[in-house]
């Protein structure tokens, strides 16, 4: 691996890593918003769409999950087999 492959991977490397912290820090306010607000979130959304607690919560906690998923898929194993490679 010649200098300006190592650079390269280096550099994607470091976004790929920061993406996923930025990711992580989007699902921890995320989780803090909808735990510390749950019924001014249900009493808002709840009314426009006519979605009962259950199944707000329902959506959230899924919504939630495919975003981890997403993260830890997109960003963080990406990043894992790049520091591999160096």
């Amino acid at each position: 691996m010649n200098g300006a492959t190592h650079e390269l991977f280096d550099s994607l490397a470091q976004v790929l890593l920061y993406c996923w912290v930025f990711g992580l820090l989007l699902l921890v306010f995320w989780t803090g918003v909808f735990l510390l607000a749950r019924k001014v979130i249900v009493r808002l959304h709840g009314s426009m769409f006519g979605l009962s607690e259950h199944d707000l919560s329902v959506i959230h906690y899924c919504g939630i999950a495919f975003v981890k998923l997403c993260v830890i898929l997109f960003f963080f194993f990406p990043w894992a087999a790049i520091q591999l490679l160096l």
